[in-house]
This record gives structure tokens, C-alpha cells and sequence, in this order.
């Protein structure tokens, strides 16, 4: 609460006798999040959690996240508070009914505790395991943004191409050959150089990804190794130093680009969920923009630009955003909205 602020005791103070559900909901204050629901104490933590999650579908809130309920000053057994918190998100999985929350956090603060809800997971898992696929996948799918495929990947190969240079040495004896033979030896080992980079998303590269490793390989005269099975997946690189210098800066380069990329994507679909902008179409109806543009439209409003450019069917369109319309080169021009989604989004 004192994290928390002012307002939001406040606020606890206004509701408290009012709650008919157990719980109370409040702005979120000081907090990163947009609203916080305040359990009233009761030691069926099975019920509380049930009630918050179908109160998050039903407000259409997209995330929530738990603290360990009753294992503070409640004095309630982890184990038992594991069970019964994962009991009700089980069952809240399983749910067809359910749309709008996607993602359900345990933020547990107590590293001890870590271990009693991973056997607690571990536990349902080996109780079952016919039963693994249906609704482990959903489980996962609210703590970890999105359901597991269950597909197997292709297995990424990447050729290995080797230039041999043969050597034809001779000597007056087979002294002064073994010599030579080993001076050589000695002089392409100082050369040779190998660096590795290890990254989650290498097991995510598809095949323009490979191609361009493949195409990197064959330039630089490097050999690429893709050790996709290894966790986290590593790309080794072999050769003359400053070729391998070389690639391995390009394949961090590529690994950024997708790390920009995702992280790109993620700020859209946050965006969306709590604004959505929209432009003209036909029969007085509005259409919405893609999630990319959306997001750009938005951060162009907080920076306070005065206009964006952007592309509606294929065409460039500069939207004045103090007017909220759209001009294109022949001077047609689209009235734009924004649209604040439901203010209980958290």
C-alpha cells in the first residue's frame, strides 16, 4: 500500500464497506499497472483466486498478476497455497468461455518458495499424463503470453562447404619435410579463430535467417555450425580471425534485427489493447489500422507531433493529428478516430 500511494488507500478506505464480492478495486496509483484488486482476508485462497480471474474476463482486463496469497502475514502453508492457486487457474483455463485474459502472473518474492510451486506444477504434470497436452498447453498459455507448439520443428541444416588446399612439399630429406610440414601447420593454427553466440532466438531463425548465415559462409571462406538442439541454441564460427570477427558481428547484427523486431511487435499489441485508431471508410463506417501503425500513431499523439505520414491502402496519407484527418497527394481526404479501449485494462 505504501508503494502503492495515497489515493489508492484512499480509495480502499471509500470502498471497504461497500464489497459484496470480497474483494475491492482501485486505481492502480503509484504502481506499473492500471487497476489493483484488494482481497478481502479469507482463508479459502482457491475461491479468491477463482473470483479475481473471472472479474479479469469479465472486465476484459488482458493480464493479472498474483502474489503468493496467505503466505505473508496470514500464516498460510506455501504447498497448500500453491495447490489451491494453481487449482483455480487450472479450472479457469479449462474454461471455452474464456477471451480476454491472455496472460496470469505468481510473482513470488520468496525464493524458498520457488520450489514448492514448481513441485506443485511438476505434481499435476506426473499425476496424469495423458492429460498433459490438453491442459498443460493452456496452462502454459496464460504464464508464458502464448500456447506451446506441440508441432515438431523442421531440423535447420546448414552446408558445410570446405575449400582442401593440398600442400606438395620436398625436401632433401624426410627431416626437413617433417619440418616444413609442421612450420605450416604452425602458421595456419595462428590464424585459425573460433567464437560462439549463444541466444534463445537462434531457435527461431527460418530460412532467411540460414540463408544469409549460408551466404556469410561462403564469402568469408568460414565454417558455420548451428547447434540449434543445445539450450540456449549456439552458432559457432571458424576460421581466419578477422573473417570470423567479421561474421560473428553480422549474425549479432541479425539477432538484434529479431530482438527489435519482437519487441516491436509486443509494444503494438500492448497499444492496441488500450487504444485503437481507425480511419474513414465507406458506408460512415471506420476501419482499423493495422497494429504497427497504430502503435505509431499513438506514440506520434504523446510526443505531441503535429502530423504523421502513413499508408491507408496502399497509399501515403499525412494525418494531421490535431484535426484527426488524413490527406493524401491527390488532396482526398479521410477522417481519423482514436479509440480508448475499456479503462480496466491492466
Amino acid at each position: 500500500m505504501d508503494a502503492a500511494g495515497s489515493q489508492v488507500v484512499g480509495e480502499c478506505a471509500q470502498y471497504a464497506g461497500q464489497s459484496q464480492s470480497g474483494f475491492v478495486t482501485t486505481q492502480g496509483g503509484n504502481l506499473l499497472c492500471r487497476k489493483i484488486i484488494h482481497l478481502i482476508h479469507d482463508n479459502n485462497v482457491k475461491s479468491q483466486v477463482s473470483k479475481v480471474l473471472h472479474e479479469c474476463e469479465l472486465r476484459m482486463y488482458k493480464s493479472v498478476a498474483f502474489p503468493a496469497i496467505g503466505t505473508g502475514q496470514a500464516g498460510q502453508s506455501p504447498a497448500k497455497v500453491a495447490d489451491d492457486m494453481l487449482d483455480a487457474i487450472v479450472e479457469f483455463a479449462s474454461e471455452r468461455s474464456v477471451k480476454h485474459l491472455k496472460k496470469i502472473k505468481i510473482i513470488i518474492f520468496q525464493t524458498n518458495m520457488l520450489s514448492v510451486f514448481h513441485e506443485s506444477m511438476k505434481k499435476r504434470q506426473d499425476s496424469d499424463l495423458s492429460r498433459t497436452d490438453s491442459w498443460m498447453s493452456l496452462f502454459k498459455s496464460f504464464f508464458w503470453g502464448k500456447p506451446q507448439s506441440t508441432e515438431k520443428k523442421k531440423p535447420v541444416v546448414l552446408e558445410k562447404k570446405v575449400d582442401i588446399v593440398t600442400f606438395e612439399i620436398c625436401g632433401e630429406s624426410q627431416k626437413t619435410v617433417d619440418a616444413a610440414e609442421s612450420w605450416i601447420k604452425n602458421l595456419i593454427l595462428k590464424e585459425q579463430f573460433e567464437n560462439s553466440i549463444s541466444d534463445e532466438l537462434i531457435e527461431n531463425f527460418g530460412q532467411r535467417q540460414i540463408d544469409a548465415l549460408a551466404d556469410l559462409q561462403r564469402r568469408k571462406h568460414v565454417t558455420i555450425q548451428l547447434e540449434d538442439k543445445l539450450s540456449p541454441p549456439c552458432i559457432k564460427i571458424s576460421g581466419i580471425s578477422k573473417d570470423v570477427c567479421f561474421v560473428f558481428m553480422e549474425v549479432q547484427k541479425m539477432i538484434q534485427k529479431m530482438k527489435d523486431t519482437e519487441e516491436e511487435r509486443s509494444k503494438a499489441e500492448l497499444v492496441y489493447n488500450l487504444v485503437e485508431w481507425r480511419y474513414s471508410g465507406s458506408n460512415d463506417t471506420f476501419v482499423a489500422f493495422d497494429k504497427l501503425t497504430n502503435m505509431q500513431l499513438e506514440d506520434a499523439k504523446i510526443a505531441k507531433k503535429p502530423h504523421l505520414t502513413v499508408k491507408i491502402n496502399k497509399k501515403n496519407y499525412k494525418v494531421d493529428l490535431n484535426t484527426l484527418q488524413a490527406l493524401d497527394d491527390q488532396g482526398k481526404t479521410l477522417n481519423i478516430q482514436r479509440m480508448p479501449k475499456n479503462e480496466g485494462k491492466l
